[in-house]
């Protein structure tokens, strides 16, 4: 065999034929429904066959200028209506904490989330999209009937969007202790005043709520009980849009993420979600879920950028140096090692979902760390092999890639800081310092008894 059809079949051995189900990792096969594997069928096909395709039709329907943050690309309306005939709406919601869903388990969603992960329209189409998934989980596990009515179910109808508002500019906001935005209780009215930004969904015409985070009681000895969060209509009088915020120069209309400032808004007291106090307990229950939901995405990504990757380096009319890049050793190793970094962080995320549907997101902290800092990490680095292989062509808009990277780097901030997550991982691992010098001890005594038991000496490792 020649060494280029030895190289073509390296490549074609891993790419055979199968179906999404068919691809089910076998640790975690046992755990998905027959329901849920023809649902991840369903998805795999509506994604690869009509959202990807409709990923330009999205931005070409925006437009130019201005006019794209008023702009609804009547495409998206067009994969909704199509995905509710196919049952593939509100995927994310777990069966075994919420009854609002389609029935899944956050395992059955993860798989599903992949292929979400590799179209810029397939999660909106699917109402599976941030910051709106994490919304409806605080508003179906904390909110109250009314709440619910007013806001839940048109989320869940696809009908409106909203945005979540915790960071803010002036202060190191991965310290949520560190919140300035103030809520101050008036009669049956809490007034609001302050900034925030990063507000993600907030550039959207269709977003009408604002999920706010805000101190309501500053001088509780309990750091952790001094912050609230409350409903804030996006048309409440004293709200300015002070700007879009771009990422890497994309600015993501018309989702967008806004700098708003608050300026004496009056909310009614009833729009207190759970009760004064309680920010703290509902951002950890909402973050827990959208980390893990972000790297869900992750992988899907990384899978799509190994796609344009291998069809780069088989480009009969991209040869260097007399051959296709798909000859040189150096490129396989990019597949093979993206191939690899892929299916471990794979299983990274599925144990965390496995965990989050054995307990809850509180259960499940070390496991969605590790997910939430490894997995975006690892699709960084597939991203920029692809990059790599398409030279200029990698960082100018003619691939998706650029774009890819742009907003996979924000998941490295988004949800907390890697360094925060790893510093706790970090304190807890360090917790076993002394079970574990006990046990060397033990095994160092015992080994100094059974030298003297078969009489003979220490002798050093060579």
């Amino acid at each position: 065999m020649s060494k280029s059809d030895f190289s073509q079949n390296l490549l074609a051995s891993s790419s055979k034929p199968q179906t999404a189900s068919e691809k089910i990792p076998i640790i975690a096969r046992s755990a998905v429904s027959t329901r849920a594997r023809k649902t991840l069928d369903l998805v795999e096909q509506f994604v690869e066959q009509e959202c990807i395709p409709s990923d330009i039709v999205f931005y070409s329907q925006l437009g130019e200028g201005e006019k794209r943050w008023t702009t609804y690309p009547s495409v998206i309306d067009d994969l909704k209506t199509r995905a509710k005939k196919l049952g593939l709406w509100n995927m994310f919601l777990p069966k075994n904490h919420f009854t609002e869903g389609a029935g899944f388990t956050n395992l059955e969603y993860g798989l599903m989330a992949e292929y979400l992960g590799k179209s810029r329209v397939a999660s909106e189409a699917t109402n599976c999209a941030a910051p709106d998934t994490g919304n409806m989980e605080v508003l179906a596990k904390y909110g109250n009937e009314s709440q619910k009515k007013e806001w839940l179910q048109p989320l869940l109808d696809g009908k409106i969007r909203s945005a979540f508002l915790m960071t803010e500019p002036d202060v190191a906001s991965s310290d949520a202790t560190n919140i300035t935005l103030t809520m101050k209780k008036e009669g049956d009215e809490y007034v609001l005043n302050g900034s925030k930004w990063w507000s993600s969904g907030a550039g959207d015409p269709r977003c009408e709520i604002y999920i706010v985070m805000g101190k309501s009681d500053p001088t509780n000895k309990d750091v952790y009980k001094q912050q609230s969060v409350i409903l804030v209509p996006a048309a409440t009088p004293g709200i300015t849009v002070k700007r879009m915020l771009s990422v890497y120069g994309y600015d993501d209309a018309p989702h967008g993420h806004g700098h708003l400032t608050f300026h004496n808004v009056r909310v009614p007291a009833s729009n207190m979600v759970l009760g004064p106090g309680r920010g703290f307990e509902i951002i950890q229950g909402r973050l827990g879920p959208g980390r893990i939901h972000h790297t869900m995405r992750c992988i899907g990504a990384a899978e799509k950028a190994v796609e344009w990757m291998i069809s780069r380096i088989n480009d009969p009319g991209k040869k260097t140096f007399g051959k296709p890049l798909s000859e040189h050793g150096v490129i396989l190793e990019w597949i093979a090692k993206s191939r690899l970094e892929i299916d471990a962080a794979r299983l990274i995320v599925l144990n965390a979902a496995m965990k989050i549907d054995e307990s809850n997101a509180k259960g499940a902290l070390k496991e969605i760390a590790e997910a939430k800092v490894m997995v975006p990490s690892m699709a960084l680095t597939v991203i920029d092999r692809a990059v790599q292989s398409f030279g200029g062509a990698g960082v100018c808009q003619d691939t998706p890639l650029a774009n890819m990277w742009a907003q996979i780097r924000t998941l490295r901030i988004a949800d907390g800081p890697d360094e925060v997550h790893l510093q706790q991982m970090g304190k807890n691992e360090n917790k076993r310092s002394r079970e574990v010098r006990e046990k060397l001890a033990w095994q160092k005594e015992i080994g100094k008894k059974m030298l003297k038991n078969y009489g003979v000496t220490e002798r050093a490792r060579l």
